[in-house]
């Protein structure tokens, strides 16, 4: 469970040879800038997400939906939260410590968030969390093609150190956040990630998409705080 948990987190809330560009194309290191300098002033998230998870040797697809929000306290772990509607579960941190709750089940799972990432998977939970280094942690290269159906820019990032959750990463950046980091150089867009898509060790994929996307709106800690309900199981690794 702990695994999944951090495979979902990571993703979350990103080789160096590009193929050449037209005039009117950005480079590789302009569309990790606008990734990049956006993450350097977020200060907090709340997005819709759609979640599609590809298991390897099952063709059917596992889908879900909800709603996310990130915090990034000044000089403190980031913490997050992510409701599912689909299916009806929660995951909350505080920064410490993390809750995985099953209101169905009436279980909710209660780790260390510093537990949660040994084991190597601090860079993933470091970029989901908007603390990661994309130039520094990954290897990184235009996808093929290096544009999807929307024009968005295809990252294909991988990890200077692999682990069983995290082999590779995906991410479209969206083609307007990219045109206006162009046009001043400034990063306008805090969260310019359309969707991404981790594959792990095994091959299972998950894909997250975003939309309704706010920024910097001064979200509570409290909000990342859980209060377990009367009644609920308490389980602890």
């Amino acid at each position: 469970m702990r695994q999944q948990i951090t495979r979902f987190l990571i993703s979350t809330l990103l080789c160096l040879i590009t193929l050449p560009a037209a005039a009117s194309e950005a480079t590789l290191q302009q569309v990790i800038e606008t990734l990049e300098k956006g993450y350097a002033n977020l200060q907090d998230l709340q997005a819709s997400f759609s979640q599609t998870t590809i298991l390897a040797g099952f063709p059917k697809p596992q889908k879900g939906h909800g709603e996310l929000a990130l915090r990034r306290p000044p000089r403190s772990t980031a913490q997050f939260r992510f409701d599912y509607t689909v299916p009806r579960q929660s995951i909350i941190s505080n920064g410490s410590q993390v809750w995985f709750y099953q209101p169905e089940n009436k279980q909710v799972l209660v780790s260390s968030l510093e537990g949660m990432m040994q084991g190597g998977n601090s860079i993933g939970m470091a970029y989901l969390t908007g603390l990661g280094n994309v130039s520094m942690d990954f290897n990184a290269a235009f996808g093929k093609p290096a544009r999807d159906k929307q024009g968005n820019y295809l990252l294909e990032l991988i990890p200077r150190k692999p682990t069983p959750v995290l082999s590779r990463l995906r991410l479209a950046i969206r083609e307007e956040s990219v045109t206006a980091f162009l046009a001043d150089g400034q990063a306008k867009d805090l969260f310019p990630v359309a969707s991404s898509t981790v594959v792990d060790a095994s091959g299972t994929e998950t894909r997250i998409s975003y939309s309704k996307v706010r920024t910097n709106n001064g979200l509570s800690a409290a909000k990342f705080t859980f209060k377990v309900p009367q009644g609920v199981e308490i389980i602890k690794p």
